[in-house]
C-alpha cells in the first residue's frame, strides 16, 4: 500500500510538522481498514472566507464549516484500478480559522484539531459518514481509535 497526500497550506499559519502528522494518520488508517492499492489525497487549508464560498457553492450552506470532502469515488460503485495506478480518493479542504476557535472551545491544541478533522475528512473519502446514529457511532469510534494509536 502506497499513498500521496498533495499539501498545501493557502494560510499564513505556520504548522510545523502537519504534513508528517497527516501521513501518519493516512498510514494508520489505511493499514487499520486493511486498505491495499495505491491512493492519491488533496489536502487544501484555508481561510474561513474561502471555505465559506465553497460551503455555498457546492453544498448550499451559507456560512463556514471546518473541513469539506469531495470524494472522487462513488461507494456504492466498483473501483477498478489498474495494478500500480494510484486510486485518487479526493480531496479535503480544513479552514484553519474554524479550526482554531473548535480548539480553544474544545480545551485541546490546534495540532489535535486539526489531526482529527483530515482524519474526519479522510474517512469521508473512504466511504464512512455519519448521517445516522449507526454510522456516527462506527465512524467516530474508528477516529477515536485511530488517535489513540498516534497518542494526538
Amino acid at each position: 500500500m502506497e499513498f500521496c497526500i498533495y499539501y498545501k497550506n493557502t494560510t499564513a499559519v505556520k504548522l510545523p510538522n502537519y504534513e508528517k502528522d497527516c501521513n501518519s494518520i493516512a498510514l494508520t488508517t489505511f493499514k487499520q481498514l486493511k486498505k491495499q492499492g495505491n491512493f492519491i489525497i488533496s489536502l487544501t487549508l484555508v481561510n474561513d472566507q474561502k471555505i465559506h464560498e465553497i460551503n455555498k457553492q457546492y453544498r448550499n450552506i451559507d456560512r463556514p464549516t471546518d473541513v469539506i470532502s469531495f470524494a472522487y469515488n462513488d461507494q456504492n460503485e466498483k473501483v477498478v484500478v489498474s495494478k500500480g495506478v494510484p486510486n485518487d480518493l479526493g480531496e479535503i479542504i480544513i479552514s484553519i480559522d474554524t479550526a482554531k476557535r473548535q480548539a480553544e472551545e474544545y480545551d485541546h491544541s490546534l495540532k489535535r484539531e486539526l489531526c482529527f478533522l483530515f482524519l474526519h475528512g479522510l474517512l469521508h473519502l473512504l466511504g464512512y459518514d455519519h448521517h445516522t446514529p449507526v454510522e456516527e457511532k462506527v465512524m467516530f469510534s474508528l477516529q477515536d481509535e485511530i488517535l489513540s494509536k498516534l497518542d494526538i
